[in-house]
Order: C-alpha cells, then structure tokens, then sequence
C-alpha cells in the first residue's frame, strides 16, 4: 500500500510544471520560512523559540539514531521513480525535513493554535513535496510527523515543569 500511495502521488509530477515548480521551492526552501518565524519568536517569546530548538535538536539525533540501525533505501534506488530534483542515497526513514517542520509546528501549537495550525498545513505540505519529488515514501513522512510532534509535546512537558512558579 505505500508503495501504491507513493506512486500515486509521484506519478502527478508528470503531469503538471507548475505545481512541480511549487512542490520543488517547498522541499528545498520551506525550511528558511520556519527558521525565519523562530527568530522572531526569539525576540517576542524566548521559551517557545527555545522549545521549538530544543525539539528539533532531539527530533533529529532520534532520527540519527534510527538511522544507524535501520536502512530503508529511498523510492528512486529500488522503484525507479523519477525524482524532481538530486537526492543523496542515504535512508529514507525518518526524513529530516519533515521532522523539522513537525517540530517546529506542533511546538507552534502548544502555544498558539492558530498560528500552529497554519504551518502544520505548511509541515504537511512539507511532506508531500517530498513523495513529490521522489525522496520518500508515504509511511516515511507519516513516521517522522509524529516522531517530531511528539518530541514536541514531550519537550513541552518536561521545560513545562522545570519553569520556576511564582
């Protein structure tokens, strides 16, 4: 079934320049839109900026670890679909960029929903751009949205209870 999904949604690629354009500036550049939005929370709210970093720091030494254990090779090497842009042959699972964005967003929405829900629409989007482009599979992204959501919520909770009461 991923495997059916991923070809779902990389055969699309082929039929439209303009969203593969769209799909290509989302996998390569989202990221500088949240790094961008955590440099302004840093100077309105030094606690969620801090949250949203710690969170991605222990989303992506997880994804470090998972790494070295376990070796899914990317949809281009087996399936020979055709990626959107050059992509290095290391794992497939977990993607960083989309342990990024869910950390950063579900980080977001322990604060402020609808600022949250606005880039989880942008994290899940995210994901898709990179089926998209031929990086990953579906169950690749589903995996790394909820390792990054719940580092977030975990990391909410212990600095939660490590703020000092008044």
């Amino acid at each position: 079934m991923d495997v059916r999904l991923f070809w779902a949604i990389n055969s699309l690629s082929r039929r439209t320049d303009s969203l593969n354009r769209l799909m290509i500036l989302v996998s390569n550049r989202i990221r500088y839109v949240y790094l961008f939005v955590l440099l302004i929370l840093l100077l309105k709210n030094k606690s969620i900026s801090l949250n949203a970093v710690l969170s991605i720091a222990a989303s992506m030494v997880i994804g470090s670890i998972i790494r070295l254990f376990s070796f899914r090779a990317r949809p281009f090497v087996n399936n020979r679909a055709g990626i959107l842009i050059p992509s290095k042959r290391n794992s497939s699972f977990p993607s960083k960029h989309t342990l990024l964005t869910f950390a950063v967003s579900t980080t977001l929405c322990l604060y402020n929903r609808t600022l949250g829900g606005i880039f989880t629409c942008l994290s899940a989007l995210t994901g898709l751009s990179r089926v998209w482009v031929g990086h990953h599979y579906p169950s690749d992204i589903l995996g790394s949205a909820l390792i990054g959501s719940f580092v977030s919520v975990l990391t909410r909770l212990i600095t939660f209870n490590r703020q000092p009461s008044n």
